[in-house]
């Protein structure tokens, strides 16, 4: 999501990045303000999940342009968070998708600390031991542990395709991204993507190890990408839509 408008003639130099709070709608949401040397207008952009906002701006603005700026988009940043869902909290009583398939929260607190996936006459479950104040936590290591068993044979599985290998496999709490890839093999992954269906946690896969070989997003690059997941365009498609939704479930 992005606004911007061509910079104008102005001084003096602002601090590379500041950090403040601005209030959209009755929300308070952070606020970073980051100048880039190459940047020739200023750049609005919301989090994933509409976790916060940032502007980049050239050298050289003053700040009361960004003020104009922050309150000529004032309207658009309404219209656009309130099409972004709500952020629930992991808790007891709401269902949070497992590969695709949402499970019902059940905290029973007798066993210590465990987590599994049951199932009853209502559906799907995911059953939660311990004491309940580390709930949120507990479901997130889940997700970060079956991330780990199932992107790793996936990655396996990929790479030998494309006849490279990856030097590591690391798994974080993304915001802007749900993988990357480095130059030197180093993949990384969201934990979240485990909350996608599973042909889409394939397709994430896939595309991160085809920049093994192509370290870019050009035809050459799309074409390998299809060959290990043909149903890439599907899938690119489903985690555009639906990825949000996903940023936007709460785990502290």
């Amino acid at each position: 999501m992005s606004f911007g408008f061509f910079r104008a003639l102005t001084q003096p130099r602002p601090a590379p990045v500041e950090e403040r709070e601005h209030v959209v709608a009755g929300r308070t949401l952070p606020l970073r303000i980051v100048e880039n040397e190459r940047a020739r207008r200023l750049t609005l952009r919301i989090d994933a999940g509409g976790q916060g906002l940032r502007i980049t701006v050239p050298p050289g603005l003053r700040r009361g342009e960004v003020e104009r700026f922050l309150d000529r988009h004032q309207g658009w940043l309404e219209q656009r968070l309130a099409k972004v869902p709500d952020r629930p909290q992991v808790r007891p009583g709401i269902s949070i998708p497992i590969r695709g398939v949402p499970h019902l929260v059940v905290h029973e607190p007798g066993k210590r600390g465990t987590v599994a996936l049951s199932q009853d006459e209502s559906g799907p479950l995911l059953i939660v031991h311990g004491d309940r104040l580390h709930l949120p936590r507990r479901v997130a290591d889940f997700l970060k542990r079956e991330a780990k068993r199932e992107i790793e044979a996936l990655v396996v599985r990929h790479t030998e395709k494309v006849g490279r290998k990856a030097k590591a496999i690391r798994y974080r709490d993304t915001t802007s991204r749900w993988g990357s890839c480095t130059s030197d093999g180093n993949l990384s992954f969201s934990w979240r993507i485990m909350m996608a269906p599973r042909p889409v946690i394939n397709y994430l896969v896939a595309h991160e190890v085809a920049h093994l070989r192509e370290m870019n997003h050009g035809p050459k690059f799309w074409k390998l990408c299809k060959e290990l997941c043909p149903d890439t365009d599907r899938c690119k498609d489903w985690l555009k839509r639906n990825g949000s939704a996903l940023q936007a479930i709460r785990f502290e």
